[in-house]
């Protein structure tokens, strides 16, 4: 085929992408364009602001590709609405020149939205409010819409709360048939409850949790055992037996599914269950008899299972232990709170001498276990943030996870050895694309080690531990976390990578999380030998939509013979997509509240300087979490100097043409807050040059250490050496020079701006 035939066909080629028409749902940007997810998983097509006028964010459209950019990346023309998004919109009232207005808290909606005057409700100039759209978008038209709820004022305490849960969609309030079925049952444990159950009240079983805790899911007791001949322990975990009061399709079942999971801010938390279940009759509190459902294990010497049965128990929780007190015993048993506790105190060694012995197997199957920074925000009566503290995790806490991860594969194998189906806790290695730019970044930063195709959870293990003492080890951590997948809830297991799990699910937490009440619902059906049917469960919303598509091209094509999937493996898909999605929504609002406390405490810090270190980098700049603050902010590209920056995807840093100044994952900065945008959620930083030993080191780093190599001639440092009789150059005030000067080149302009998380 000559040169001219390829040419031409490739140009009917594009020609028919061009005109092809599909569809997506339009994602607003802040800064006034938008973008169109397509439906089909291909690239996302970029929306120009005249193109957003006639629609919202979250509306769902038909549009084709109209051109090119330099980059080949597509730009597109909306043809067709195919829906307008019922979502409300939050934000608030406002009164210009004699008209009503509400301008969204989310600036992705990006038009003021029009409030008629008898349509404002009780609703005063300044309050929050949520607005119901009467009147679309149109070209040369801004939509209207009427006042449907008054929130309050902006600054009232757990507004940002109140605005999360609406803007995400997070169910916030019992259907009243929900609560109504709570108020009838009973307020404590009744004889009947009690039959074909193990008595275990004279088990002294204990609760050990955070400081701020009001619902205990699991306890634990720990003995010595005999293992066959060696020396072992009987491993007990005891969890609320959510699923003997929740029916399944009750009332409170149904809100439960929709909400999938418990809710977690700063001051309040959203539960999946009411009230008087989740901190009443399910919580295992200490002191009163509490349904449970118990998995029995046997352990090994070397941290390895070697039996379990599942069994309904009734339990008496004989203390309320802390994360803190425990660590504390554990360090010290003559310390004081070991004399408070003493008769408690043997279990507690039973229990670390269990949990070293299931670290060691942890370690032998190379688990991923990586250091990270969690943090927790301190609040005062008002919501306001007094403090961000870090989260410092003990061996109480490492304790209580590895006896949880015990009786998750426990549920997993019990679950799949009943040929039931389920919902496994899945999390998959890295895909090709992920592997392919770890690996770039492994080689750029001189890392010996690489991984291998199908990599193994213990190859990334190896290599943290063979960083772990490099100056950049948190940069090298931090790639090797992000190159992994999320996990994800469905009923075909495919083993649990981070883990290193061959089965893996989730069995411990039925109070906050739906999925982990469906495996004990099948765990009690396997006991009986009969089938758990899942029931005719509430459509899934926006959240199990978009997550569907993000999954799409996780899931493998069927085999051309494969039979079609029952109708009960769909429905267990469906279920599972529901509890990830609603998962994603949940983090989601969350990280919106800390965020949105995070720029009010900024606010009163507004042209303070703080150290910090970069925790990501982008074309458009670097992301820098401060030392003290555990805040993070953005240093965009225009605030590093007047210089060329060159981003360097491969090694994850922003290089300087002029100096070879680097900006890279870990590097350490001082830097300014120089603004704080509460509605955008965003803080800005402006670098702090200080004293001028970055770049020094940058220019020195750069001409080979020749420290007149800045003053010289091309000619001259081709030459190896500057002349002998020419003068020595001041380097600072050269480095000032250049750092000041403007590049002829522009500096690197970022197409639409991305958090560091992807998100646009």
């Amino acid at each position: 085929m000559s040169g001219n035939q390829q040419y031409s066909r490739e140009t009917v080629s594009e020609k028919n992408s061009l005109l092809a028409e599909f569809e997506g749902v339009v994602s607003g940007h802040r800064d006034g364009h938008g973008f169109v997810v397509r439906d089909d998983g291909q690239p996302d097509i970029y929306l120009p602001s005249n193109e957003m006028r006639a629609v919202l964010h979250k509306d769902r459209v038909k549009a084709r590709i109209v051109r090119l950019d330099r980059k080949g990346r597509p730009e597109g023309r909306v043809t067709e609405i195919i829906e307008r998004s019922d979502a409300p919109i939050i934000g608030r009232l406002l009164q210009e020149g004699g008209v009503w207005l509400v301008a969204p808290e989310d600036k992705r909606y990006g038009q003021d939205v029009l409030i008629p005057k008898g349509a404002t409700g009780s609703a005063k100039p300044g309050q929050v409010v949520v607005v119901e759209l009467t009147e679309p978008p149109a070209l040369y038209g801004q939509p209207v819409g009427r006042v449907k709820e008054v929130l309050g004022e902006i600054d009232d305490p757990g507004m940002e709360i109140e605005i999360a849960v609406r803007k995400y969609g997070v169910p916030h309030e019992f259907s009243q048939t929900a609560m109504a079925q709570a108020r009838a049952l009973p307020d404590h444990v009744r004889p009947n409850d009690l039959r074909h159950r193990v008595d275990l009240r004279d088990v002294p079983l204990v609760t050990i949790d955070g400081e701020d805790a009001r619902d205990f899911d699991d306890a634990v007791y720990c003995e010595p055992a005999k293992v066959g001949k060696a020396k072992g322990w009987r491993l007990l975990v005891a969890i609320a037996d959510v699923s003997h009061y929740v029916q399944t399709g009750s009332p409170i079942d149904v809100d439960a599914y929709d909400r999938a999971t418990s809710v977690y801010f700063p001051r309040r938390v959203i539960p999946m269950l009411p009230e008087k279940l989740s901190n009443g009759l399910c919580s295992l509190n200490p002191g009163v008899e509490r349904l449970c459902m118990v998995c029995d294990m046997l352990v090994t010497a070397r941290g390895e299972i070697h039996a379990y049965q599942f069994y309904p128990a009734v339990m008496f929780s004989h203390a309320r232990f802390t994360y803190t007190e425990v660590a504390a015993i554990l360090q010290n048993t003559r310390g004081p709170e070991a004399m408070n506790r003493k008769p408690l105190v043997p279990y507690l060694l039973n229990l670390h001498d269990v949990y070293r012995a299931l670290l060691s197997a942890r370690n032998a199957r190379g688990a991923v276990d990586f250091e990270t920074v969690e943090t927790q925000i301190v609040c005062d009566e008002s919501g306001r943030i007094e403090r961000i503290v870090p989260r410092t995790r003990n061996d109480a806490h490492k304790l209580i996870e590895e006896a949880m991860l015990a009786a998750n594969v426990c549920s997993a194998e019990f679950i799949e050895q009943g040929k039931h189906p389920g919902l496994f806790r899945v999390h998959e290695g890295p895909t090709p694309e992920k592997l392919e730019t770890l690996r770039n970044y492994l080689k750029a930063m001189g890392v010996p080690a690489s991984v291998s195709d199908e990599p193994k959870p213990g190859e990334f293990q190896q290599i943290a531990e063979a960083t772990k003492e490099r100056a950049d080890a948190q940069q090298i951590h931090t790639m090797l976390l992000r190159s992994m997948q999320q996990a994800i809830y469905t009923p075909i297991n495919s083993g649990h990578f981070g883990l290193a799990f061959e089965a893996y699910t989730h069995f411990t937490s039925p109070i906050r999380r739906y999925p982990d009440l469906l495996v004990h619902r099948v765990i009690k059906a396997i006991l009986h030998k009969q089938k758990y049917q899942l029931p005719a469960l509430p459509t899934p919303g926006e959240a199990h939509a978009k997550l569907s598509k993000r999954l799409a091209s996780r899931v493998k094509p069927p085999a051309p013979n494969a039979r079609k999937p029952s109708a009960d493996t769909v429905a267990w898909q469906a279920a599972g997509l529901h509890c990830s999605a609603n998962e994603r929504r949940a983090d989601e609002a969350s990280r919106d509240v800390e965020a949105w406390l995070k720029c009010k405490y900024m606010r009163e810090h507004l042209g303070e300087v703080f150290s910090g270190v970069v925790s990501a980098v982008t074309s458009f700049g670097i992301f820098v979490t401060l030392d003290a603050m555990y805040v993070e902010g953005l240093v965009h590209i225009t605030e590093l100097g007047g210089e060329y920056f060159r981003f360097d995807e491969a090694r994850q840093e922003l290089r300087g043409e002029r100096t070879g100044i680097r900006y890279a994952l870990g590097s350490r900065v001082q830097v300014q807050v120089s603004r704080v945008d509460l509605d955008g959620r965003r803080i800005d930083f402006r670098l702090v040059s200080g004293d001028d030993d970055v770049v020094l080191k940058a220019m020195r780093d750069k001409t080979g250490g020749d420290l007149g190599a800045a003053g010289a001639t091309r000619q001259e440092r081709r030459g190896g050496k500057a002349r002998s009789n020419a003068p020595v150059p001041d380097l600072k005030a050269a480095v000032r020079r250049a750092a000041g000067k403007k590049s002829a080149a522009k500096p690197t302009r970022a197409g639409p701006s991305r958090s560091r998380r992807g998100q646009r």
